[in-house]
């Protein structure tokens, strides 16, 4: 599978609920960044009378480089940080915020993965009564079909595995219906 096999499977797999839009400049390491946004709210009788409400947004920027070296990890890392913080609004109904950047590559370096597994960034606005923001990353290897992700991007990691290598699509069986219902 090459890089652009590959983000064409991930933007349609995210085009069903985020706003998708590609990059085809060969000059940039971004190809695609994926919005998301959700509102909820409850009201009582009128909409005037709100119980609560609460806003969660998602901002994942895919980049595609042939080979993930730290320094490039370094600069898209805070790419997408800084753009991501400016689509964020903390406020009264704002609950919660990811930004995502993810790799799609064909090699990488072992301190870039390294690298990639210690990214630790969380913050959460007026003691998160404005809500909070987490910070994911993943990355693919499309040589060795090997994924990986920091610690609150595992669910990262488990969304490449699954769509663009087709693992971890069954469920787990809790109960062996045979021994059960004989």
């Amino acid at each position: 599978m090459t890089r652009l096999e590959a983000i064409d499977k991930l933007c349609d797999s995210y085009s069903a609920y985020f706003d998708v839009e590609r990059f085809d400049e060969e000059d940039t390491e971004l190809a695609a960044t994926c919005f998301l946004y959700v509102h909820s709210e409850k009201y009582v009788l009128v909409k005037a009378a709100k119980l609560w409400e609460a806003d969660s947004n998602e901002y994942v920027y895919i980049f595609s480089v042939p080979h993930l070296t730290k320094d490039i990890f370094t600069k898209c890392r805070d790419y997408a940080y800084n753009e991501g913080m400016s689509h964020i609004e903390p406020k009264a109904g704002h609950m919660c915020s990811y930004i995502t950047a993810l790799f799609i590559c064909d090699t990488a370096d072992a301190d870039a993965v390294k690298a990639l597994k210690r990214t630790r960034i969380y913050k959460s606005f007026r003691l998160s009564y404005y809500g909070w923001m987490d910070f994911h990353t993943g990355v693919i290897e499309l040589s060795t079909n090997k994924t990986s992700a920091n610690a609150s991007g595992r669910c990262t990691a488990q969304l490449l595995d699954k769509v663009l290598l087709g693992k971890g699509g069954k469920r787990k069986k809790l109960f062996n219906n045979s021994l059960l219902f004989k």
